[in-house]
């Protein structure tokens, strides 16, 4: 689960990670009043305005209705109602969001840290995350903050560094420090960013989350250090122990039909595709999208209905794969192991039913438990639904109606 940077940096400043302070707003005049109430927290009388979306680059972005920056600075008081006006409601595209954009609901007004000293700041790259391969947390830093890590591995890899950390004993002192030094940085400031990737692996930790990236952490030219900008990312099957992180979830942030689908309990993950799949497990979905691919088509979506499938998890299935426009065909491929083929046939003849018009051509291949009984149950239902045996007559008959 993704949170926004304004949550992600609550969740470091309550595990001692220092932090560019910040408060939320929603309108104008509510950010004017953030600013406000910063001024009187931290002095500050400058105030970067930061877009509040699920997506990185938003300094480069662009709000369409605007030609605002998802990013901006406000040198007075005077100047933060209007530049928060010019982000809030718009669709920011940067990047990551694709050119569709995501339509921005809320700001960040943030303390101005880069000011004016005896030595200019510094920003640096710093991520925790785990490494599948190795079955260890992993340490990436960089002295090239505020850029995309994947530009700096491809044009410059030598300036990433990187640190394994065995979970079985934790961050060592000397590994902190390893990174620090690899940073270039000493006194005060190496002292600073010791403490800071402690704190940081403490939350990371203890939130179960899968990464925390802060692009840039700052060392400001009174040498402290503290994050700028954090992009948090919480291992959803961890959040049944984290009931306060869970409710950070910002639905207007995610897909719609992928939301709808949580609800009914089906794991669905829209793709750009035209031809619809729904299927029971992960490996059987994975290789039913390979055969839609070699039949000439591309998936539309990945689409598992579990080993529980019955008529309504079916029909909740049929409903979501028809509501994406790009749909040509629709390919179920159930193994019948946990659920019996002929229940996940009636399903489909339920659904059919129910839903009505359905203007797309249907593939269903049954295996497994009362797969005799289930295709028997297609064929005889009268509707416009072809059975399939073997996956290379499934995957014919998704050639023949996609021609």
């Amino acid at each position: 689960m993704n949170i926004h940077e304004y949550q992600a940096k609550e969740i470091l400043k309550s595990y001692g990670v220092t932090i560019q302070e910040g408060v939320v707003a929603d309108t104008p005049d509510k950010a004017v009043e953030a600013a406000k109430e910063l001024n009187r927290e931290t002095g500050t009388e400058w105030y970067v305005i930061k877009a509040q979306i699920h997506a990185g680059g938003r300094g480069k972005g662009k709000v369409n209705e605007t030609g605002s920056n998802g990013v901006v600075l406000a040198k007075s008081l005077d100047e933060v109602g209007p530049k928060a006006k010019d982000i809030l409601g718009g669709t920011l595209v940067t990047h990551q969001t694709g050119a569709e954009g995501k339509k921005v609901n809320k700001v960040l007004i943030a303390q101005d840290v880069y000011y004016p000293g005896e030595s200019d700041p510094k920003e640096y790259y710093l991520s925790i995350l785990l490494d599948r391969g190795t079955g260890k947390n992993v340490i990436m830093a960089s002295t090239e903050g505020g850029m995309d890590i994947e530009t700096v591995a491809e044009e410059t890899p030598d300036k990433i560094v990187k640190e394994w950390i065995d979970p079985a004993v934790g961050l060592q002192g000397f590994q902190a420090r390893k990174v620090a030094f690899s940073l270039g940085l000493e006194g005060d400031a190496f002292k600073g960013m010791v403490k800071f990737i402690f704190a940081l692996y403490k939350a990371y930790e203890a939130t179960d989350a899968s990464q925390f990236e802060i692009n840039p952490v700052l060392k400001t030219s009174d040498n402290k250090i503290l994050a700028v900008d954090a992009k948090v990312n919480i291992d959803d099957n961890a959040l049944y122990r984290h009931k306060d992180i869970a409710e950070l979830r910002d639905l207007t942030e995610e897909d719609p039909l992928e939301v709808e689908a949580g609800k009914s309990g089906l794991n669905y993950v829209k793709l750009d595709g035209n031809v619809g799949c729904m299927v029971n497990g992960a490996g059987l979905a994975m290789a039913t999208m390979d055969i839609i691919k070699l039949s000439g088509g591309e998936p539309a979506n990945f689409l598992d209905v579990g080993g529980g499938a019955n008529a309504q998890t079916v029909e909740a299935g049929f409903r979501i794969i028809l509501k994406d426009p790009n749909v040509k065909a629709i390919l179920i491929n159930i193994f019948g192991g946990i659920v019996r083929c002929d229940r996940v046939a009636n399903g489909v003849v339920e659904a059919y039913k129910n839903i009505g018009d359905i203007n797309v051509p249907i593939i269903v291949r049954l295996q497994g438990t009362n797969a005799e009984e289930g295709a028997k149950i297609i064929e005889d239902s009268g509707l416009k639904v072809t059975s399939a045996i073997v996956l290379k007559d499934a995957a014919e008959k998704v050639k023949e109606v996609l021609s």
